[in-house]
């Protein structure tokens, strides 16, 4: 492969241009989402627990581990925010089945209510964000976003 390969030219800035789109997210969406004003955090929060704790719950047993593992944290900040979760009634602590001294935590109805109202809001966006896009593209983006998530799920963050 040349390095003036067309397939090399669509690749460049990918990367920036993916963590340009994760900076100017990663705040704005749960806060929307939550129907909360910038600066709201307890909601904001609850969604970010929820959404590790769902995507760690497809391997197994979730902890307060996978959630810190999931949101880059170290264990102390995660067990804060899953403490805040159970409190507002999104999360409970459940014993294991596998280790007594080990809690695991399980998206109550309310929780599962919030997640559902988080989830409908990224798609809404997505489909707002695409809107003028042609639906082929669109659908295009839409398969690779859920392959790499999927893929990093599978293999965690490098």
């Amino acid at each position: 492969m040349s390095s003036t390969d067309p397939s090399r030219a669509d690749l460049a800035g990918a990367g920036p241009a993916l963590f340009r789109l994760v900076r100017f997210w990663s705040r704005r969406w749960a806060t929307a989402s939550a129907g909360q004003q910038p600066g709201d955090t307890p909601l904001v929060q609850d969604i970010a627990v929820l959404e590790a704790v769902d995507a760690a719950a497809r391997r197994g047993e979730v902890s307060v581990t996978d959630v810190a593992h999931q949101l880059g944290l170290d264990r102390s900040g995660a067990s804060r925010m899953v403490g805040a979760a159970v409190d507002h009634g999104h999360l409970t602590r459940t014993p294991s089945a596998h280790d007594a001294r080990r809690a695991t935590l399980v998206i109550t109805p309310a929780g599962a209510d919030v997640l559902t109202a988080a989830h409908a809001f990224q798609e809404e966006v997505f489909a707002r964000l695409t809107a003028t896009w042609d639906p082929a593209e669109a659908a295009a983006l839409a398969r690779a976003l859920r392959r790499l998530a999927d893929e990093t799920d599978a293999t965690g963050p490098s």
